[in-house]
């Protein structure tokens, strides 16, 4: 009978270690991905937020150019509006496209 309780301990202790163990193995997994994904996120913000400035300067500057162009600057603003514009409804309409591409990406990121 003590023999069997032994068993029974030994068998409860490994149980908790490898309860232990496999909570510890996912920590790990899980911080491995979100370290992928934050560390493939980060230089695409760098990215943008240098593209973001060069087309806020090129865009001031084709206005003003084109302010020129039709006689008041006011209308070079207007004109470049309204090239956001129709870009942005373009964009509209390709959107669930651009969605489905982007959480395609982020879960091929997580699976990796």
């Amino acid at each position: 009978m003590e023999d069997n309780t032994k068993l029974i301990e030994t068998l409860v202790e490994r149980a908790a270690e490898y309860g232990k163990t496999s909570y510890e193995l996912a920590k790990l997994k899980a911080l491995d991905k979100t370290s992928e994904v934050v560390s493939s996120v980060v230089p695409g913000i760098i990215v943008f937020v240098f593209v973001a400035s060069f087309v806020l300067f090129l865009s001031f500057g084709l206005a003003f150019w084109l302010g020129d162009i039709l006689g008041s600057v006011a209308y070079g603003f207007f004109a470049v509006a309204a090239l956001y514009g129709v870009k942005a409804i373009v964009i509209y309409f390709f959107m669930p496209k651009l969605k489905k591409r982007i959480c395609n990406c982020i879960i091929k990121q997580v699976l990796k």
